[in-house]
């Protein structure tokens, strides 16, 4: 099936007396279903876009599996379409972002199965995969220091869940012939480069290593996976750079062949998507909008990243602690600042789960479809329509639901709770403990509807920035290929040259004391939640 291909701007342009002569970077994004790259030029302005969905298997019930070869087998035919037409010559950068999901390859570098039906060719246990949940008990219930870096709990998401229960139920036909267990951003950066240095953010964010110490023996050892130390780590990385570090010599021929790029042209280590997403808008030049964030460090600037699943990137100088949400981690977005990150699991997944099992989709499908528009755009016009008057979110006066379906992410962090109030709480949650935020800068998919956005300034009280482009998580790739190509003295240096705003959505004060009203409703129903799990688990 042939991806999404879109061009803008005719592809090479000469460039007149006036322009500085183009230099393009390549990012590339590999998201949970479906694989994206885009050409982006030094000034942040994207060019060429390109999409190829990509295989998921769920055998069953919470194991989601996909395929590296299949994965990177997209990565080249996007990568191959964005550079059509243009003078290869001018790319000097390549940057890989991705989901955070678990790739396993034998000691050769070829693929082992994750799966008990031994396909060899499924060899990713997927980010959102919560086959790990009796793994993940037994390692919160050991306390270990290093979880005060996830919040004070671990999530079945993240990365040592997974690897003891490969251990525990597949030892002999994939644990024991297992020589290389990769990030999937750092697996993309190896294949790219044969480098196989690992990313701060990868390692930081989802394996419980430290900027400051790296990886702690105790840990590994408690939780029964003292296999990694005896190799002094070299099967989960003890070679790590930071986000944006050149990697090794560049493209090797091999990989340049399957890309379409020229070997040689500088490869970044990556980012997970989410922290490209972030580092996509939050550095923006905001001067003349008016906002609050202007003149401020870019501390006082939460990134919130919309797609399958939210997260919310917030920074600071110096490591803070936030009770329930993840971090504080050292550069592992901006280098040189820490990064704490909030987040609510799979919300736009839910959010289609819940249109596409309600039994009138299918006449909101012929209906959309008629008036050639997506559902979410027809469901908006229609409740534009029913609203009368007044503000759209004034039609829940009376409707009071728990959003966590799929377990809460943070700051409660109960995967026992199946759920944009979440935003407000998770905000609270870091300024209590230190931050200070002024303003949100949303990307990702739901950034792209108003009425999400909207609703994300009322019920926060704070301005939204959305950016000039719509696909900021490319854009965080493409800074990344930046510099590693050395064009830019520092990471920082990029994001504001390539990150522009294109819209500021203001909340509307004069419904806030209903915002208000319906949030305090949120929290009895957080309180209520509590309630309910401690009667089911009494005498």
């Amino acid at each position: 099936m042939m991806g999404e291909q879109t061009r803008e701007g005719g592809g090479t342009t000469m460039p007149g007396r006036d322009q500085e002569p183009r230099s393009y970077y390549v990012g590339v994004d590999v998201g949970t279903g479906s694989v994206r790259a885009a050409l982006v030029d030094q000034r942040g302005i994207l060019l060429a876009f390109a999409d190829q969905p990509i295989n998921q298997w769920e055998p069953q019930f919470n194991h989601h599996e996909q395929s590296s070869e299949d994965i990177w087998a997209a990565c080249c035919v996007v990568t191959k379409q964005v550079v059509q037409g243009i003078d290869v010559n001018q790319i000097r950068g390549l940057g890989f972002d991705a989901t955070c999901s678990l790739v396993v390859l034998d000691k050769q570098f070829r693929p082992l199965p994750v799966n008990h039906e031994g396909d060899p060719h499924r060899n990713i246990i997927m980010w959102l995969d919560h086959r790990a949940v009796s793994q993940v008990h037994r390692i919160n219930e050991t306390k270990h220091s290093v979880l005060q870096c996830v919040g004070g709990v671990m999530s079945v998401e993240m990365q040592a869940p997974k690897l003891l229960w490969l251990k525990e139920n597949m030892r002999e036909t994939c644990w024991d012939k297992a020589g290389h267990f990769f990030d999937l951003p750092d697996f993309l950066s190896w294949k790219a480069t044969g480098v196989s240095a690992r990313s701060l953010c990868s390692l930081v964010c989802k394996w419980t290593y430290s900027a400051e110490k790296g990886w702690d023996d105790s840990f590994w050892k408690m939780i029964g996976l003292e296999d990694f130390v005896a190799d002094n780590y070299s099967k989960i990385g003890n070679q790590v750079l930071p986000p944006g570090a050149s990697l090794g010599h560049g493209l090797t021929p091999e990989a340049a062949k399957d890309l379409g790029l020229p070997a040689g042209i500088a490869v970044a280590a990556s980012l997970i998507d989410a922290h490209a997403g972030g580092l996509g808008v939050i550095g923006a030049d905001v001067r003349g909008y008016g906002l609050a964030c202007e003149g401020q460090p870019v501390t006082s600037r939460l990134a919130v990243i919309c797609g399958t699943s939210s997260c919310h990137m917030g920074i600071s100088k110096d490591p803070i602690f936030v009770p329930g949400v993840w971090g504080p981690y050292f550069s592992a977005m901006v280098p040189g600042f820490w990064l704490n990150e909030g987040g609510q699991s799979v919300t736009g997944k839910l959010i289609d789960h819940m249109v596409q099992g309600h039994a009138a989709f299918p006449e909101l499908q012929a209906k959309a479809t008629a008036r050639c528009q997506s559902v979410y755009a027809y469901l908006n016009s229609h409740l534009d329509l029913i609203k009368k008057a007044r503000p759209v979110g004034f039609l829940t006066v009376d409707l009071h639901v728990w959003p966590d379906f799929h377990g809460n992410r943070s700051p409660l962090a109960d995967l026992t709770l199946k759920g944009m109030f979440g935003t407000r709480l998770i905000i609270e949650a870091m300024e209590a403990a230190g931050h200070s935020i002024s303003t949100l800068f949303l990307c990702g998919g739901l950034s792209k509807n108003p009425l999400f956005v909207q609703m994300h300034a009322d019920i926060t009280g704070m301005p939204v920035v959305l950016s000039q482009e719509v696909e900021s998580v490319l854009v965080g790739a493409a800074i990344l290929g930046a510099c590693a190509s050395g064009d830019f003295a520092s990471v920082q240096e990029a994001m504001a040259r390539m990150s522009k705003v294109g819209k500021v959505v203001l909340p509307r004060l004069e419904d806030k004391r209903y915002y208000d009203k319906k949030y305090q409703v949120f929290l009895k129903l957080v309180e209520h939640q509590k309630e309910y799990a401690a009667i089911m688990k009494g005498d």
